[in-house]
């Protein structure tokens, strides 16, 4: 049976994840990156060409050419979220670290930041689509 690469890739360590993604804006850019790879492009239009405009501290991108707005997390599953990107990061990070997610729930009991009511909003938006 051939080997499944998948399975025996190397692993990302807890301290690994918090240098790569510990600040707010690593999780942005990263995010970013991952729902843009090309670059911002309009889901409406498709257009390329956009502008930034902040609304308080909400990034917005402004298409220029039928001037829609998108936020970064705007049509994701942190969309609307209270909740800051460091901390779904390293939610999805503790859950994909076992088969059966005990892991990740004996890790948010113990994180004063995260309470049931964040861990059933985590489950619902997160696992529910896996």
């Amino acid at each position: 049976m051939a080997m499944n690469r998948i399975q025996f890739q190397p692993g990302l360590s807890l301290r690994e994840l918090n240098k790569l993604y510990g600040t707010e804006t690593q999780c942005e850019e990263a995010l970013e990156k991952m729902r843009w790879p090309t670059g911002f492009r309009c889901p409406k239009c498709q257009n390329e060409s956009h502008c930034i405009v902040w609304h308080g501290e909400t990034k917005t991108f402004q298409c220029n050419r039928c001037h829609a707005q998108t936020t970064l997390t705007g049509g994701t599953i942190f969309h609307a979220t209270k909740l800051c990107l460091v901390i779904w990061f390293q939610a999805m990070y503790l859950m994909t670290q076992s088969k059966n997610h005990l892991y990740w729930y004996r890790s948010t009991r113990a994180h004063d930041k995260l309470h049931c009511e964040c861990d059933l909003t985590l489950c619902r938006d997160y696992l529910h689509p896996l």
